[in-house]
C-alpha cells in the first residue's frame, strides 16, 4: 500500500452502538495491522431534541419510541452490558439527553485543528460515561480544551456557526449514500458497513478493501 486506507465514519455523540462500534473498529484496526486514516462525520439520531430535554434517557426513549419504561429500561441495561464487553462504563442514569448539533460542529473545528480523534473520544466519554452536557457551547468548549483545543476560539466559532454548512453537507452526504443508522463505515471509498460489527469482520473487510478485491 502506498498510503493508509481512509476510513470514513459517520456517527452520533449520543448513540450507545457508535462508542461501542470505535471500540470494535479500534480492535478491528489492530487485527489488520495496517495504518488507516479516520474522518468522522456527522448523523444526528435526533435532530428535534431540545438541547435542555427535561428528563432522562429512559423517558426520552419511552415517549420518543413509544416503548414502556419497563422495556426502555431492559433495551439500556442491555447496552450498557455489552459497552462492559469492550470496556466502557455507560451510566444511562446520570445521561444528559441533548441536542448534538454543535457537538458536531465542534467536531469538524477540531478537525481544522488536527485534534478530531481526540474530541470525538472525549465527547462520547462525556456524554456516556461522565454524564456530561454536550449540547451546550461553554460545556463543549471545556472538553474542547482538555484535549488541546483553544477555548475561546471554540466559543467563537460555534456562536457563529462557522461549521454548521460543514454539518449540513455530512448529513445530506449520508442521506445520499442511503444511510438511515450509524455507526456506518464507509471504506475506501468502496466498502459499506453498518453497524458495531465484531473486531474481526472490520479487519477483514479492511483487507479486503486494501487487496481490491
Amino acid at each position: 500500500m502506498t498510503s493508509p486506507l481512509k476510513i470514513d465514519i459517520w456517527s452520533d455523540v449520543q448513540c450507545p452502538w457508535c462508542y461501542i462500534g470505535k471500540r470494535k473498529f479500534e480492535r478491528g484496526i489492530e487485527l489488520f495491522g495496517q495504518p488507516v486514516e479516520i474522518e468522522y462525520h456527522s448523523f444526528e439520531l435526533a435532530p428535534d431534541t431540545p438541547v435542555d430535554f427535561e428528563g432522562s434517557t429512559l423517558d426520552y426513549l419511552a415517549e420518543r419510541k413509544g416503548l414502556s419504561p419497563e422495556h426502555v429500561a431492559q433495551m439500556l441495561d442491555n447496552v450498557t452490558n455489552i459497552a462492559a464487553e469492550v470496556g466502557l462504563t455507560y451510566d444511562f442514569g446520570s445521561v444528559h439527553q441533548t441536542n448534538t448539533r454543535k457537538a458536531h460542529e465542534l467536531l469538524h473545528f477540531a478537525k481544522a485543528h488536527g485534534k478530531q480523534s481526540e474530541m470525538k473520544e472525549r465527547l462520547l466519554a462525556a456524554y456516556f460515561v461522565e454524564g456530561q452536557h454536550v449540547g451546550q457551547s461553554d460545556s463543549l468548549a471545556d472538553l474542547a480544551a482538555e484535549v488541546g483545543l483553544n477555548r475561546a476560539d471554540v466559543i467563537r466559532s460555534l456562536e457563529q456557526g462557522e461549521y454548521a454548512d460543514a454539518v449540513e453537507a455530512d448529513v445530506q452526504q449520508a442521506a445520499e449514500y442511503g444511510i438511515s443508522g450509524v455507526p456506518f463505515y464507509v471504506i475506501d471509498g468502496k466498502f459499506g458497513i453498518s453497524g458495531a460489527q465484531s473486531p474481526e469482520t472490520f479487519a477483514a473487510a479492511l483487507k479486503q478493501a486494501a487487496d481490491g478485491t
